[in-house]
Formats: structure tokens, C-alpha cells, sequence
């Protein structure tokens, strides 16, 4: 078995190079839309006097919200002395699983489909390539699974601590002494929100390809020759 590098862009055209390079970009996608950002909430204090204060809250990837410092020490507001006050909440864990799972199903991508356009005879002469990538495959599945699903209750805890109601429950001044707190302009969260559809998009399009890669394994061609065989019958009875 000749095992050369043999370029071939056959395999992309199909559909097992075809969907490995729709998770590739869904990859991409996902982590670039999480990874990258950064947003800055301006929350107004209404005080009982008429005047008015503004506090910022900005916060980034990996959204370590306890280390986002709002109100800095001994800060006079609304005539109430207020001590250092941080966000609350800290959802780095999850966006962090979600870009590391993205991250490595994009270097997976690449090198399957180095493997599909250059070594694709060797994949199909042997047993081990498409196992393995059926196993890692389904493995990736279960991971955009998980991983999706702690991000999106992630994401949630992100908009409730740095929203109006979030901020009212931090801040021990709102709503005492006639002060009210409100978020008066609000940080585009719209990217997240694409990561999270995203990170769903590749679970299906994962568990999709699943199938075209088991087509590829020789569990599938035992299963089909054994079939036949049964369709075929018996024999006939020797003479």
C-alpha cells in the first residue's frame, strides 16, 4: 500500500470533505464571535435630590464579572458614601469550554481534511483512519453539546448581573434613600448570541456527519455484506 501524499480535491466534493469543511468554518465562527469581545453597560443613579450620577460596568471574554470593579473605594454617590462594589457572577469556565472545544474542532478540521485531500487512499485501504474518525467524531458531537448548553446559562447570568436587575441587587445603594438604578445603555450582546447559535449549529452538523463517516468504517461494510448475504439465502443443497 502506497502511502505518498496523492493531492485530491474529490473527497471535498463529497459528502464526508463537504460537511468537515462546514464544521470548519462553523469553528471559526463560533469561537470568533465568543472569543474577541467586549462590551460597556453606563448605569444611571437617580438620586432624591434630582441629580444624577453615571457608573460604567465594562466587561470582556473570558467575563470574570467578580473582577469588574464598578464602583471604586469610598466613592461618594447620591450624597451615600459606597464602598469598592464589584459585579457578581463569573462565568469564565463556560465561555472558556466553548472556545476551547471550538478551538480544537477547528485544528481537527484541518487535520482531517488535510488527510481527506492528500491521503484519502490510505484512509480508505486502512481500518484504523475511519474509526478513528468516526469515534472523534461523535465525540466532537457530544462535546458541541455540552459545551453549547454551558454557554447559553452562561451567557443568561452575563446579561442578568450586568442589567438593570442585576445591578439593583449589587449595588446595596438602589432603592434606598429615594435612589433608583437603571441601565441606561446597554453593551451589544448580539455576537454572543450568534456564538451560542452557532455552538448548536455544529452539535448538528457534528452528529451529522457522524453518519457519513460510519459509512466509511468497516462496522458499516460488515453490516451491509452481512445483509446481503442473508438476502441471498442459502446455497443450493449439494448434489
Amino acid at each position: 500500500m502506497q502511502t505518498g501524499f496523492r493531492f485530491n480535491l474529490s473527497p471535498v466534493k463529497e459528502p464526508l470533505g463537504f460537511i468537515k469543511v462546514v464544521e470548519w468554518l462553523t469553528a471559526v465562527f463560533a469561537f470568533g464571535s465568543c472569543g474577541g469581545y467586549s462590551g460597556r453597560n453606563v448605569i444611571s443613579l437617580f438620586c432624591s435630590s434630582g441629580s444624577n450620577e453615571t457608573l460604567d460596568a465594562t466587561f470582556s471574554y473570558p467575563f470574570r464579572l467578580n473582577k469588574v470593579r464598578l464602583v471604586a473605594e469610598n466613592v461618594t454617590l447620591c450624597n451615600h458614601t459606597v464602598s469598592e462594589t464589584h459585579l457578581v457572577g463569573d462565568s469564565s469556565s463556560a465561555a472558556e469550554f466553548f472556545v476551547a472545544a471550538a478551538v480544537l474542532a477547528f485544528l481537527y478540521c484541518m487535520a482531517a481534511l488535510l488527510v481527506y485531500v492528500g491521503y484519502m487512499h490510505v484512509y480508505r485501504d486502512s481500518d484504523f483512519g475511519p474509526m478513528f474518525d468516526f469515534v472523534v467524531t461523535g465525540a466532537f458531537a457530544f462535546l458541541w453539546l455540552v459545551c453549547s448548553s454551558a454557554w447559553a446559562r452562561g451567557l443568561q447570568l452575563v446579561k442578568y448581573a450586568t442589567g438593570t436587575e442585576g445591578i439593583a441587587s449589587t449595588l446595596p445603594l438602589c432603592g434606598e434613600g429615594g435612589v433608583t438604578c437603571e441601565v441606561t445603555e446597554f453593551a451589544s450582546m448580539r455576537t454572543l448570541n450568534i456564538s451560542v447559535v452557532f455552538g448548536f449549529l455544529n452539535l448538528i452538523v457534528w452528529a451529522g456527519n457522524a453518519w457519513f463517516v460510519y459509512k466509511e468504517t468497516s462496522w458499516h461494510s460488515q453490516k451491509v455484506n452481512s445483509q446481503q448475504a442473508a438476502s441471498r439465502g442459502p446455497g443450493p443443497a449439494p448434489i
